[in-house]
């Protein structure tokens, strides 16, 4: 079963509905030009009144590697989102980490071959953001992108579309943000639930590898 992450969180009413609807993971927005943002004060009484099982995750850009474990250590974060320019170096911290790659065409897959990381996370390319616009890339560069390692679907997913990316790109794991939103940084609850509930039935096929 396909993992699902959904991320911006900004209030606890969203994480908890979340939660209870069955994602496997939260994330948690610490950039601060981002309309997602959050400040770790606020991540943190938001996570520590989680229930037990659901994973959190940091997501930061170009941020300093001391700040990260920093902001790490202190939530208990489980594992660190990487959604900027960072070279494979940068990404050396001691717990899971997911690397954002920013896809356009064929050829962005190439630097994934430097990263040790536990997953890459598979975004759309804009030039004005690092993430989190909604558009969809083309997914079959997703499914070129398997042999590097876990793939996480992002970029442009909705209840709509999420069934079929999956069942086309057999991911490891979905993220989603502004398609579930009524505004940046505020979930739809009804679009949280289908999402979430799409993306857990969808049925694997034969050869299934995440």
């Amino acid at each position: 079963m396909v993992k699902v992450k959904i991320c911006g969180i900004t209030n606890f009413d969203d994480a908890l509905a979340a939660a209870e609807f069955g994602a496997d993971a939260l994330g948690f927005v610490f950039y601060k030009k981002s309309p997602r943002h959050i400040a770790p004060d606020k991540a943190a009484q938001i996570i520590f009144r989680l229930p037990p099982f659901v994973s959190t995750v940091g997501v930061f850009v170009d941020e300093k590697k001391k700040e990260i474990e920093k902001i790490m250590d202190r939530l208990g974060l489980d594992a660190a989102q990487f959604h900027g320019h960072e070279p494979p170096e940068a990404c050396e911290i001691p717990r899971r980490t997911i690397k954002a790659i920013r896809v356009k065409e064929l050829t962005d897959l190439e630097p994934m071959r430097h990263y040790r990381v536990s997953a890459f996370l598979l975004d759309t390319f804009t030039k004005d953001a690092p993430g989190g616009t909604g558009q969809i890339f083309n997914w079959s560069i997703a499914v070129d992108a398997k042999p590097f390692g876990k793939i996480i679907l992002a970029g442009g997913l909705t209840p709509e579309n999420v069934a079929e990316a999956i069942r086309m790109v057999k991911p490891y794991g979905v993220d989603v943000s502004s398609g579930v939103e009524l505004e940046p940084g505020i979930k739809n609850h009804e679009k949280l639930r289908l999402f979430i509930q799409r993306a857990k039935e969808a049925i694997p096929v034969p050869g299934w590898i995440p």
